[in-house]
């Protein structure tokens, strides 16, 4: 079946089962690889893109349910103002270490800025749970959305 999405501001066609999740559709179909494959179960946040700015695991996100949504991924947040300010400050502080787990997290943090400018600690730790990163990389991530926020420099 036909599904007709839009992705990044682009309409897309993507002939598939309903039931494919929305990560493969990306990667096998779009050739937007940015979304990476972690566990499959919604548990590590490697594959987390926006559905109309909301934060969804991509990889248990069936294709039919995405509907008239608009989503954007890593390839696509930095066209935002808030995706842009995240992703330059993930440069400023270097939180990527191998980087696996780093379009993840930078579309969870981009989600959170977006609904609160100003975090405190406790809502930073909430937004980004069940965001793993292997490498431990979380203090530079903590850091970065800081700078992000305004609240510390790089």
């Amino acid at each position: 079946m036909a599904f007709t999405l839009s992705v990044n501001g682009e309409t897309k066609t993507a002939d598939v089962d309903g039931d494919t999740p929305l990560l493969w559709v990306l990667r096998d179909t779009l050739g937007l690889v940015g979304a990476k494959y972690g566990c499959g179960a919604a548990l590590c946040g490697a594959c987390t893109v926006h559905l109309d700015g909301a934060p969804v695991r991509a990889c248990i996100t069936p294709i039919e349910s995405v509907g008239k949504k608009k989503v954007t991924t890593i390839e696509g947040i930095g066209k935002s103002p808030v995706g842009a300010k995240v992703q330059e400050a993930w440069k400023a502080i270097d939180v990527p270490q191998c980087g696996y787990c780093q379009a993840g997290q930078i579309m969870s943090a981009t989600a959170l800025l977006t609904q609160k400018p100003k975090p405190t600690d406790e809502d930073i730790d909430a937004a980004m749970n069940g965001n793993l990163c292997r490498c431990a990389t979380y203090i530079r991530i903590k850091k970065a959305i800081k700078v992000a926020a305004g609240q510390e420099k790089a």
